[in-house]
C-alpha cells in the first residue's frame, strides 16, 4: 500500500479515510490514478477534484458511499455506472436488517478493496463477472441461516463466497483456535480465495502447468477425498518442511492458494514499508538490516524481495512482541516454500509484461 496525502492541506491520510481530519476536505479513492484525493462539492451531487492532475475534473461518489457509507471510491461524473469498480464485483450482500450486518458488510468491502489495490499493483485487476461471465470475478457475502445451514467460504467458477461471520473478530478468533491455525484474518481470506481464481486465469491449461505440478503436486487429485483425509487425519508430521501452512498440505489447489496469499502479504507489506521510508540499521553487522530502494514489484530479482522480506518480518514480529501481541507473521519459509513463492512471482511478472 502506498502512502497518501490530502491535496488541500498535505496532511497524511489513509486508504479508508473519507474526510481529512485536518482541513475537513472530502476524500475519495480514484482507481484510475490509484490515489486517495480531495474533493470539494459541486452541483447536483458532483464533486470537483482538488488534485492538480485532474484540474477540477468532476466526479461522483459510489452509490454505496452515498447510501450506505461502506465505500470511499469515486467515479467520473459521466460514468454510466452507479457503483465503483470494487462494488460492481459484489453480487450478494448480507441482509441489512441489523446494524451488525451493516458493520460486517463494511468490513468485508474494506478488505476487498485492499485486495483489489494489491491486484492492481500487479496488473491483475479482474473484470466483473456480470460483464465477462466466463472469466470475470464476483463476490457473495452470505450469512448462516441456521446451525445446519452453514455458509462455506470458498471459490467456484469465478465466484468467491465469504461467510460474513469471518468479519466478526470474536467469531474469527474462535474458529482460528478450533482449527489450530496460526494466522486467520479477513484480508487473508480474500487473498487466499483470489488465489483459486487466479490459478484458473493464469496457470490451469497454460504453459505453466507442468512446472506447477512439479512444485505443488497434481491438481487432478480428487479434492473431496483429499479434504476428508485432511480433516480425518490432519496434516503430515513434516508439513512445515514442505508447505507454508498446514492447510496447504491438503491439496495442490490449497497449496497454491496459500502460497499465493503469502505472496500478496509480502508484496503489500514491502510496498508499505518502502512508501513509509522504513529501514533497519543494526549496531552489529551480523544482524538483519533493511533498505528498500524500490517497491517490490520493481525489484530486479525475487531474491532481493525475499531478503527484504526476511528483514521486515524480523522487525514486524519484534514490534508485536514489544506490544505483547502475537507475531504478525508466524510462518517458516522452507526451501520448497521459497521455490513455490518464486514460481508465483515468475507467473505474475510474466503476465505483467503482457497486461
Amino acid at each position: 500500500m502506498k502512502t497518501f496525502h490530502c491535496d488541500k492541506c498535505s496532511q497524511q491520510v489513509f486508504f479508508e479515510n473519507t474526510v481529512c481530519l485536518n482541513c475537513g476536505s472530502r476524500l475519495g479513492y480514484q482507481p484510475a490514478h490509484r490515489t486517495v484525493n480531495s474533493f470539494e462539492q459541486g452541483e447536483a451531487g458532483q464533486w470537483r477534484s482538488l488534485n492538480r492532475r485532474d484540474a477540477g475534473k468532476l466526479y461522483k461518489q459510489c452509490a454505496n458511499y452515498v447510501q450506505h457509507d461502506v465505500c470511499n471510491w469515486m467515479l467520473p461524473a459521466d460514468d454510466p455506472h452507479e457503483l465503483c469498480e470494487s462494488c460492481q464485483l459484489t453480487e450478494v450482500i448480507p441482509a441489512l436488517s441489523s446494524e451488525k450486518n451493516h458493520i460486517l458488510w463494511s468490513r468485508l468491502e474494506a478488505a476487498k478493496r485492499r485486495l483489489l489495490f494489491s491486484l492492481a499493483t500487479l496488473r491483475l485487476t479482474p473484470a466483473p463477472k456480470s460483464e465477462e461471465p466466463a472469466t470475470g470475478l464476483a463476490f457473495q457475502f452470505l450469512e448462516d441461516m441456521a446451525p445446519n445451514e452453514r455458509v462455506m467460504t470458498g471459490h467456484a467458477n469465478g465466484v468467491i463466497t465469504l461467510n460474513i461471520a469471518e468479519a466478526d473478530p470474536a467469531e474469527r478468533e474462535r474458529t482460528r483456535e478450533q482449527m489450530h491455525e496460526r494466522y486467520r484474518t479477513l484480508l487473508g481470506h480474500f487473498r487466499h480465495e483470489s488465489g483459486h481464481y487466479y490459478f484458473d486465469r493464469l496457470v490451469a491449461d497454460s504453459e505453466w502447468i507442468g512446472e506447477y505440478r512439479e512444485l505443488f503436486g497434481d491438481e487432478r487429485e480428487d479434492y473431496g477425498a483429499a479434504l476428508q483425509r485432511h480433516y480425518n487425519d490432519g496434516p503430515p508430521a513434516d508439513w512445515e518442511s514442505r508447505f507454508v501452512s498446514s492447510y496447504a498440505s491438503m491439496h495442490s489447489w490449497e497449496d497454491w492458494a496459500e502460497t499465493w496469499a503469502h505472496y500478496l502479504h509480502m508484496m503489500d507489506a514491502l510496498e508499505t514499508a518502502h512508501a513509509c521510508g522504513m529501514s533497519l540499521n543494526p549496531t552489529r553487522p551480523d544482524e538483519p538490516s533493511l533498505e528498500i530502494p524500490v517497491p517490490p514489484v520493481k525489484a530486479d530479482t525475487f531474491e532481493e524481495t525475499l531478503n527484504e522480506w526476511f528483514a521486515l518480518t524480523y522487525v514486524l514480529n519484534s514490534l508485536n512482541r514489544s506490544m505483547g501481541m502475537p507475531d504478525s507473521y508466524p510462518f517458516k519459509l522452507s526451501t520448497p516454500v521459497l521455490d513455490k513463492l518464486a514460481f508465483v512471482d515468475k507467473v505474475v511478472r510474466a503476465q505483467m509484461k503482457t497486461a
